[in-house]
C-alpha cells in the first residue's frame, strides 16, 4: 500500500472517531496514531465528558499510544487528526516526540500548523521537529465541522420552547 492509500486509511478512522464524539455531543475531532503501519492509539473529542480541557482528540490519542506501548515518547509515529492541530496539541506532539502529522480542515481561527501558528514544523526554538501535512479529506473533514455547527446554531434553546 502507498503512502497516499495509507494515509486516506487512516484519515478515514479518525473521521469514523470524529463520529464518536459527534455521538457523545462533543465537538467531531478524532485522531489516531499509527506507528509501523498499525494503529498504536486512538481519540476523539471529549472536554466535555471527562472535565477536562485538555481531553482534545490528539491529547487523547497520544494517551492512548503511550499507555499501549509503555512510552510517552513515540518517536517514528504519525498521527492523523481531522481538524489542524491547536497550539496545545502542538505542544504535546512535539514533546511526544511524533514524527509527522497529516491533517484534514485547516483551522483559520486557531491552527497551529500553518493557519494561525506555525508550530508545526517550521518552529526551530523546539529540540524536536514534526513534520506537518494539512488538506488530506479536507472537504469531508471541514463538513463534518461545518454541519455539527450548523446543527447547534438551528437548535432551540430552552427558553424559546417555554
Amino acid at each position: 500500500m502507498n503512502t497516499d492509500d495509507q494515509d486516506s486509511r487512516f484519515m478515514q478512522r479518525a473521521l469514523e472517531l470524529a463520529d464518536m464524539a459527534e455521538a457523545e455531543g462533543e465537538v467531531p475531532i478524532g485522531a489516531v496514531v499509527v506507528m509501523d503501519g498499525e494503529i498504536i492509539g486512538e481519540g476523539w473529542n471529549r472536554p466535555i465528558a471527562s472535565n477536562d480541557p485538555t481531553a482534545h482528540a490528539e491529547v487523547m490519542a497520544l494517551r492512548d499510544a503511550g499507555q499501549r506501548i509503555g512510552n510517552y515518547r513515540l518517536p517514528g509515529s504519525t498521527l492523523y487528526v481531522t481538524l489542524e492541530p491547536c497550539p496545545m496539541c502542538a505542544g504535546a506532539i512535539v514533546h511526544s516526540r511524533v514524527k509527522r502529522v497529516v491533517f484534514g480542515a485547516f483551522d483559520p481561527k486557531g491552527g497551529a500548523a500553518g493557519s494561525v501558528f506555525d508550530l508545526l514544523p517550521s518552529d526551530n526554538r523546539f529540540n524536536h521537529r514534526t513534520e506537518a501535512e494539512g488538506g488530506l479529506m479536507e472537504e469531508a473533514c471541514g463538513q463534518k465541522l461545518r454541519f455539527f455547527f450548523q446543527s447547534r446554531r438551528k437548535r432551540p434553546t430552552d427558553s424559546e420552547g417555554s
